[in-house]
């Protein structure tokens, strides 16, 4: 414990962390207050049902193009980009104060698309930034601290947010996020870049460059696994999080039961938040993921058993086990990624782990409708211990290539050229999460993506 408290002492002394931290909790916040309240904004103006669940969907969709987006993580300066996203999405914010009357709801879904699109440019970007300027060692408990911070706020945003929503109207939970967007381009004036990313090279058109990160998260015989599975646990934990209102009707309580399991599952992330960086010293990438991987499938079968106890307990220990592949995936990725790939590596991780929780949601709503809930968590819980179980073979079988030759050996971070920090600092996203899950999804989603596959695919 004495090692574990010195540990997360260094991460908020350090220069880049300590401020990064606290851009987190700023930026959660406003984040998660405008998604609690943008579908009621909608619901309000317009009288839809369907329009209202369109706005997850909105943020959700630039994701797909996390690939394409996350280039220009390589080929601009890393920083600057971060801070003109940062004010131009807080721009963008303030134009909701426009949105009054149903003939305005088009902006609203505009800025709303903007918005997942400014958070797949970010996402890579700290993932990269933070990976040259954070002493590597410190990556893993970073990414970790990160998803505590994230969901510790998320624990108390969305009740404010509504609260400023029922008070003052959408407008004022816009400002609060636009503030926040502020906030967070100043943690970024604050951190010291002593190396520059390298300058854009002549890597071809947009599409070649963007293939070369794919290729790149491909051909490596631990990140492939690793993101795959992270990809698998995101679909299964989204068909899981699709069963969450059939659980409660079996419990025989109201769908407010649902902001009990939410708030476990958020105590269990935050939770996992701590301890997933000596986790990931002790246990190695692989054997980490693993292992959250099998908590959280050994919870989604318990789900079956109609009890409150039970239940509760299972939503606490899926929060605890996502984000243990997502911290693991994408701390990896940052390690093992040459910091010239470093962007469209992580915005094609991104993609490929979260872009599948879309699926896994309107997949389970499907399944919900036409078998068990019962069967239907049992037999998610056995498919994610599939997933656990592939990332435990051997590694000369799980690393094998399609092309069935023997897996390579990567150099490590010091041996490879630009990759890492200095010298002085060796390397170590969730190297960030987070995300979060996202996943958060670091200041604002390296941070935020992480933290909210964690979340939104799992909201109890």
């Amino acid at each position: 414990m004495k090692k574990q408290n010195r540990t997360v002492a260094r991460v908020l002394g350090d220069r880049a962390a300590g401020p990064y931290l606290a851009g987190v909790v700023v930026s959660s916040f406003g984040t998660s207050a405008l998604g609690t309240v943008a579908g009621v904004w909608v619901k309000d103006l317009s009288g839809s049902n369907t329009l209202a669940a369109l706005c997850t969907l909105a943020m959700w969709l630039p994701t797909l193009a996390g690939p394409a987006l996350g280039l220009l993580a390589d080929r601009v300066r890393r920083r600057p980009l971060l801070i003109a996203t940062d004010l131009a999405l807080a721009a963008a914010l303030l134009t909701l104060f426009a949105v009054r009357s149903p003939d305005r709801v088009w902006l609203l879904f505009t800025v709303l698309l903007v918005y997942g699109a400014v958070l797949a440019v970010q996402d890579p970007a700290e993932s990269a930034l933070l990976a040259s300027v954070v002493d590597g060692e410190l990556l893993g408990d970073l990414n970790g601290l990160r998803t505590t911070a994230a969901e510790g706020v998320r624990l108390l945003a969305p009740a404010v947010g509504a609260g400023l929503y029922a008070a003052y109207g959408g407008p004022a939970v816009a400002g609060v996020d636009a503030a926040s967007c502020a906030v967070a381009a100043a943690v970024w004036l604050l951190v010291r870049v002593a190396k520059e990313p390298p300058r854009p090279t002549a890597d071809g058109t947009w599409r070649e460059a963007t293939a070369q990160g794919a290729r790149q998260l491909w051909g490596h015989p631990r990140l492939r696994p690793l993101v795959l599975a992270g990809g698998a646990t995101m679909l299964l934990a989204g068909v899981n999080a699709a069963t969450t209102y059939a659980v409660v009707d079996a419990l025989g309580r109201s769908p407010a039961f649902v902001g009990v399991l939410s708030t476990a599952q958020g105590a269990g992330s935050a939770v996992a938040g701590l301890l997933s960086g000596p986790a990931l010293r002790r246990l190695g990438a692989l054997r980490l993921a693993a292992a959250g991987i099998a908590v959280a499938a050994l919870c989604v079968a318990a789900r079956a058993v109609p009890y409150d106890v039970v239940t509760v307990a299972c939503s606490a220990g899926v929060g605890l086990g996502l984000p243990c592949v997502l911290v693991a995936a994408f701390t990896e990725v940052q390690r093992e990624t040459p910091v010239e790939l470093l962007g469209r590596v992580s915005a094609t991780a991104g993609t490929v782990v979260n872009a599948p929780t879309v699926l896994g949601l309107g997949g389970g709503a499907w399944l919900v409708a036409v078998v068990d809930q019962r069967l239907l968590s049992v037999a998610t819980g056995a498919l994610l211990l599939t997933v656990a179980a592939a990332l435990t073979r051997p590694p000369a079988t799980a690393a094998r290539t399609t092309s069935g030759e023997p897996p390579r050996t990567a150099a490590p971070p010091s041996a490879r050229t630009g990759a890492g920090p200095p010298a002085t600092a060796p390397p170590g996203e969730p190297r960030s999460p987070a995300a979060g899950w996202p996943s958060a999804h670091p200041a604002r989603r390296a941070s935020r993506t992480a933290d909210r596959s964690s979340s939104d695919a799992n909201p109890a």
